[in-house]
């Protein structure tokens, strides 16, 4: 009797034993750290860009010497991505944010310390590896976290407002950094906030469950090193010309490569990404919009701010500022969005926030050596950031929805390889597009010829957000109001 009566109200703790936390103790607290991650890294792509001068005249780096303190950390940071997502599903999605925090902070107190530039380019490589490791991680861990899908609903919301947004505030922590110290402050704040992440992490966010198998390497070397091929034969064409024999090289080892990755993951028995993912249209259509989206983003971010520096002479504090209109309303919208797609599904905002953001990008293709900025740049920032908040956040749900808890981190890691590829693909293009429209002066003035170019580019840019725009309603097709 006492045995029956022992057994009766033991076995419901030992069921709460045995079933696994839905979500940590602390969930604030835990999402507080993994945005934070997410700014981290994110952050880190734009706030060296307006450093960078005071890092040519301290490091006395060469004009083509500096592009790379930008460029090797994306390179490496959208090259690895993959992997890192893949990693994660089988070494454990909490413990491997916490080692690639870790580095990414050692990194970044290497080349806050570096004396020549070879050392601060081996730490942004760094930097990239450790972002590549915890990045994909960060949405893997809301996704396996958050089941109830209004919750995860908002904390995505939260993580696309860091994602789509910390572009701009690092221009803003940029200026603000190097007005006031100097461009060693640029990386060394990362320290502080990279500690507090490693140490807390461990206590605040749950460890999903692991799914233990074989990473890989096969499909890891070649998606890294075609992606990575990709990526560099872009910035490559920049700068030495799209029919420059290392240019055409770069690329056609980059498609041999990720051809060569399509077949290995079709036969792979453990694929670091599973194809079925990209089978499904809707899925797939939305990695395409995620991969032109940014596309367009970074390249606004790129050419504005040196239109601000360079024609209207602001200084880097002022320009940062100038910035801070379209940060807040990309986290406006991107904090309304997961509360009014329950409501109204997502089809009026992945239509309505491509067409805001055609609309300001084809504004900025009217200004001239004269255009001021509350009347020129003001209103396209204004449009463009409504436009990026209210469209990211559904853009994420879209993509993510159906997938299953073992393959998240697969999931999210292609969803960002699709965010910074595309950013760094873009701005490459653009910068393309820049160079071809500023080669014959035609008798302009020089603030009149960099004005012209970058109307150019945001022309081209503005043609990237059609075909995204086309691509959401031709294949992703968008839910109207859910049921």
């Amino acid at each position: 009797m006492s045995e029956n009566i022992i057994t009766r109200h033991a076995a419901p703790a030992v069921e709460r034993a045995a079933k696994p936390e839905v979500r940590p103790p602390r969930p604030g607290l835990a999402l507080a750290l993994i945005l934070a991650c997410q700014l981290m890294v994110v952050l880190d792509a734009t706030v060296v860009s307006i450093a960078l001068p005071g890092i040519q005249r301290t490091l006395h780096f060469s004009a083509a010497g500096l592009s790379w303190v930008q460029n090797i950390y994306l390179l490496v940071f959208g090259g690895l991505l993959l992997l890192g997502g893949r990693a994660g599903d089988i070494l454990g999605r909490r413990r491997l944010l916490t080692f690639g925090v870790a580095l990414f902070t050692l990194a970044s107190l290497l080349g806050g310390l570096a004396t020549n530039p070879g050392l601060l380019i081996a730490a942004r490589a760094a930097q990239g590896v450790g972002a590549a490791i915890a990045a994909p991680n960060t949405l893997a861990l809301i996704v396996s976290t958050y089941q109830e899908p209004a919750r995860r609903a908002r904390a995505i919301g939260l993580f696309s407002s860091m994602s789509a947004g910390g572009a701009a505030v690092g221009m803003i922590l940029g200026g603000l950094l190097t007005s006031y110290f100097s461009w060693r402050s640029v990386m060394f704040i990362n320290v502080p906030f990279g500690l507090a992440i490693v140490l807390l992490a461990p206590r605040l966010i749950r460890e999903p469950e692991r799914h233990p198998s074989r990473l890989d390497l096969g499909g890891a070397i070649t998606a890294t090193l075609g992606t990575s091929g990709l990526v560099y034969a872009f910035i490559r064409a920049a700068t030495a010309g799209w029919s420059a024999p290392s240019t055409l090289g770069c690329f056609a080892a980059a498609v041999l490569l990720l051809a060569g990755f399509v077949l290995w993951e079709a036969r792979a028995a453990k694929p670091l990404l599973p194809l079925h993912l990209l089978t499904d249209r809707v899925r797939a259509g939305g990695y395409l919009t995620m991969l032109l989206l940014p596309a367009s983003m970074f390249g606004m971010f790129f050419f504005v701010t040196q239109y601000l520096q360079n024609v209207l002479g602001y200084s880097p504090l002022r320009t940062g500022f100038a910035f801070l209109p379209l940060a807040l309303l990309i986290f406006v919208g991107a904090r309304l969005a997961p509360r009014l797609v329950p409501r109204y599904g997502t089809r009026p905002f992945l239509y309505g926030g491509p067409v805001l953001l055609l609309t300001g990008l084809l504004l900025l293709t009217r200004i001239s050596a004269h255009t001021g900025y509350a009347g020129g740049i003001l209103p396209s920032m204004v449009l463009f950031g409504t436009g990026a908040g209210f469209t990211m956040v559904p853009l994420s749900i879209t993509i993510l929805s159906g997938v299953r808890p073992e393959e998240s981190g697969a999931a999210s890691g292609t969803l960002q390889t699709m965010q910074q590829a595309g950013g760094a693909l873009g701005t490459a293009v653009l910068l393309t597009v820049f160079s071809a429209a500023t080669r014959h002066p035609a008798g302009r003035t020089p603030h009149a010829l960099f004005a012209h170019g970058v109307s150019t580019a945001m022309g081209a840019a503005a043609l990237v957000i059609a075909v995204a725009l086309l691509t959401i309603v031709a294949v992703v097709r968008p839910q109207g109001r859910p049921r």
